[in-house]
C-alpha cells in the first residue's frame, strides 16, 4: 500500500508499515471491503496517544473518531496489541536491537481534575474498563501533597525501549514494585526456545536497594548496580 493521502510528521513511514503490516490480524474475506485502511486508523490511534487529546479531537483525515476508537478498543480487549508488541520485541531481540542491561525507575504523573469521583461499579457499565489486563481496583490513583497522582514503574533497556511496566497509585513506594516489574519482562524468541526474562545487568537507584531485591537478582543470576545521581557532579557513582 502506498503512503496515505494525508501524511503528518509522526505518521508511519512506508518502511515502518512494511514491518508492521504482516503482524496485523488478517482482514475478513467476506462482506463489504472496509472503507478505511488499517494504516490510517493506526496512524489516528498513534496521533491521539501521542497528543493526549480526547478521542473526539482525532483529525477527520484519519477516519471518524468512533471508527478509530473502535479499532483501538477492540484490539485492546482481544489482546491484539500485546501480540503485536511481542512479535516486534522478538524480531528486535533476534537482530540485536535489545540490550539486556535494564534500567528500573518510576515517574509520577498528576491526574486530571476530572479523575476524582470515578464510579465504583465500573463492571456494570455498558463497556467495562480494562481488556486483557484488568484495571487496578483503585484506578491507579493515590493522594499525595499535590493531589491525585499515578505512578508508572518502568523497566527499559539501554535503547530506551520499554520491556515492561506497572501502573500504581502515586503514593506507592518504588522498592515493592522492583520485583513485579522485572517479572513482567518476557521477550519471546523467533523459532524455538523459552522467552527471555532475565537481564544481564539491572541498574536502579538507591530507592531499590532492599535485601529482598538483591536476593531476587542473585537468584536470577543477574548482576546489579544501585546508583545515585549527585546533582553537583556529572558522573554516576556506585552506591554501596
Amino acid at each position: 500500500m502506498p503512503s496515505v493521502a494525508v501524511t503528518r510528521r509522526h505518521d508511519l513511514t512506508d518502511g515502518q508499515w512494511a514491518v508492521l503490516a504482516p503482524l496485523l490480524p488478517a482482514a475478513p474475506t467476506t462482506g463489504r471491503p472496509p472503507k478505511w485502511e488499517k494504516r490510517q486508523l493506526i496512524d489516528g490511534i498513534r496521533w491521539r496517544i501521542r497528543i493526549g487529546a480526547p478521542w473526539r479531537d482525532v483529525p477527520a483525515e484519519y477516519a471518524p473518531w468512533p471508527t478509530v476508537y473502535g479499532l483501538f478498543r477492540r484490539w485492546q480487549r482481544d489482546g491484539t496489541w500485546d501480540k503485536i508488541l511481542s512479535a516486534l520485541q522478538a524480531a528486535g531481540d533476534a537482530t540485536g536491537r535489545i540490550g539486556w542491561t535494564v534500567s528500573v525507575d518510576s515517574m509520577t504523573s498528576r491526574a486530571h481534575q476530572h479523575a476524582a469521583g470515578a464510579r465504583t461499579d465500573g463492571h456494570l457499565q455498558k463497556e467495562p474498563p480494562g481488556g486483557v489486563h484488568d484495571e487496578p481496583a483503585d484506578h491507579a490513583l493515590g493522594r499525595s501533597r499535590g493531589g491525585l497522582t499515578t505512578k508508572t514503574h518502568l523497566a527499559c533497556e539501554q535503547g530506551q525501549k520499554v520491556l515492561s511496566l506497572i501502573v500504581t497509585a502515586g503514593h506507592r513506594g518504588d522498592s515493592p514494585q522492583f520485583i513485579p516489574v522485572l517479572r513482567r519482562i518476557r521477550v519471546t524468541r523467533l523459532g524455538v526456545g523459552r522467552p527471555r526474562t532475565c537481564p544481564d545487568l539491572v541498574l536502579a537507584d538507591k530507592a531499590y536497594t532492599s535485601r529482598g531485591n538483591r536476593r531476587y537478582l542473585r537468584s536470577r543470576d543477574s548482576a546489579a548496580e544501585f546508583v545515585t545521581r549527585r546533582w553537583d557532579r556529572s558522573d554516576w557513582r556506585v552506591a554501596g
